[in-house]
């Protein structure tokens, strides 16, 4: 039996302000109405008889990952939750454990980041199928990708041998990504490939070479997994004995070491979307080579990525620019810079600004609220709340909020009382009451909030009853964080 297992935990900072810590750019629409993150599971979902799909994720976006996935073409998927980012080899050792734990015999995993895009399926059918017979024969293999052009932002593989009765071949080595020049240089020796991301090997054969090569991963893992616990959506492996693991990835824990190694053309266009200039190639172009989406104008602009997500964006006399517009951000970058950014992004982390990690408009699993405005002690917020939601019962130390029905009926918990509110009623509640906010009609809730107090944050919160399973009392220091709980 072949298994997929989808490793959606990336941050994508390469694509920032587009993509964020609360809401990376596999789980955005970037093309079809479909996430990338959903694309990969309809990809897989084409592969004849193929298991259970298992998603890798973080705590943070268990509730983005669960609804996507309820969404999808596979909707059966078993999630498992990583405590903690430790690389790739520590998170597939995790699923190898639930592969071999649910199976009665061994399994082969077909491991797939969540954010490429691979637009020929037939291709990436047969190119899986031949992967398969390959594997069966307990090689680890690897996908590579004919370059089309000296790229720095991807890691190599060198080619070796052939491989007798396959399209593959043994692996000469594999590079870390290269300068400029030396990447020139393996485009012209054709010995070169590139390194997807993207493997497939047996669970037994996977777990064999762990212990041999990197046995404190293997160990971490396992206790890990033997340590588990098990609900009706999540599996949440211990942070305990997670922790307890190095970080490293797949290709430097496992795939430099072992001898059995594999490499197999990808017979499809790829993508990973990695970064600005990478997203830009698989935007239509217009006659000066632009790449636009939303409401822009340009004059005299060529070979420029331009995205207006909220406002008008104007660009005169640009070239080779990426332009992109967010309601709380402007990215203005050279597109050869493009693979730049992560630093900038380091840097505003180091700043405590809010604009790495969220959005305006911030997802819950009661639905949504987008900030409008704020100012000393006052903050505006439209909050959307999804049909038969609620969010959870709870109070706050520092803030009164005022909720105004603007779509909807309400039903509200303040204090002792409950009512109903309809579309222009109001309400006020007071510091310290405790407090809760349910949709009870038949279309989505839409209020505005206002709030008012000497501390506005987030995690002033205090959960008396959640629904989600969220934690009943969030970090009350008056400073920034990084947790983003949904």
């Amino acid at each position: 039996m072949l298994i997929p297992v989808i490793l959606a935990g990336g941050s994508g900072t390469r694509l920032w302000p587009l993509s964020r810590e609360s809401h990376p750019k596999q789980f955005i629409s970037l093309f079809d109405g479909q996430s990338l993150f959903q694309n990969t599971l309809a990809r897989v979902a084409e592969i004849p008889g193929c298991g259970t799909p298992i998603v890798m994720g973080s705590e943070q976006h268990r509730f983005l990952i669960a609804e996507q996935v309820r969404q999808s073409k596979r909707p059966d998927c078993a999630i498992l939750l990583e405590p903690m980012f430790k690389g790739t080899a520590p998170a597939v050792a995790l699923a190898a454990m639930h592969a071999l734990n649910e199976c009665d015999e061994d399994v082969l995993l077909l491991v797939l980041p969540s954010d490429h895009v691979i637009s020929d399926i037939k291709g990436f059918l047969a190119t899986v199928s031949e992967g398969v017979k390959v594997a069966q024969r307990g090689k680890l293999v690897t996908f590579g990708i004919e370059p089309t052009h000296p790229e720095t932002g991807y890691g190599y593989i060198q080619k070796g041998e052939a491989l007798a009765g396959s399209t593959g071949f043994k692996i000469g080595q594999f590079v870390e990504k290269p300068n400029l020049s030396t990447a020139k240089t393996y485009i012209e020796s054709q010995q070169y490939w590139w390194n997807s991301g993207m493997f497939l090997f047996s669970a037994g054969a996977f777990v064999q070479e762990l212990m041999l090569h990197h046995p404190a991963i293997f160990d971490a893992a396992k206790a890990a997994y033997c340590d588990a616990r098990f609900s009706e959506d999540f599996i949440r492996p211990s942070s305990n004995e997670f922790d307890k693991s190095p970080a490293d990835s797949i290709d430097y824990a496992v795939m430099e070491k072992t001898i059995n190694g594999a490499m197999i053309p990808l017979q499809s266009a790829w993508n990973d979307v990695g970064a600005w200039d990478a997203l830009a190639e698989l935007i239509a172009k217009d006659q000066q080579g632009n790449a636009i989406q939303g409401d822009v104008i340009t004059s005299h602009t060529q070979n420029s990525l331009i995205q207006a997500n909220h406002r008008l964006v104007v660009t005169v006399g640009v070239d080779n620019l990426v332009v992109v517009e967010t309601p709380d951000a402007v990215l203005i970058l050279d597109k050869s810079k493009a693979q730049e950014i992560k630093p900038i992004v380091n840097q505003m982390r180091d700043n405590a600004r809010k604009e790495v990690i969220f959005h305006r408009c911030v997802n819950r699993p009661w639905g949504a609220f987008e900030s409008i405005d704020d100012g000393e002690r006052f903050q505006v917020k439209r909050i959307t709340v999804a049909v038969s939601q609620k969010l959870s019962l709870q109070r706050h130390h520092h803030r009164s909020e005022h909720w105004v029905v603007v779509k909807g009926t309400a039903r509200v918990t303040r204090g002792e009382e409950v009512f109903l509110l309809s579309e222009n009623q109001s309400t006020y509640i007071p510091i310290g009451v405790n407090h809760r906010l349910e949709n009870v009609g038949k279309i989505p809730l839409e209020i505005i909030e206002v709030q008012s107090g000497a501390y506005l944050g987030e995690d002033d919160i205090v959960r008396l009853d959640d629904q989600y399973g969220r934690s009943p009392e969030k970090n009350n220091e008056h400073k920034a964080t990084t947790e983003v709980e949904f």
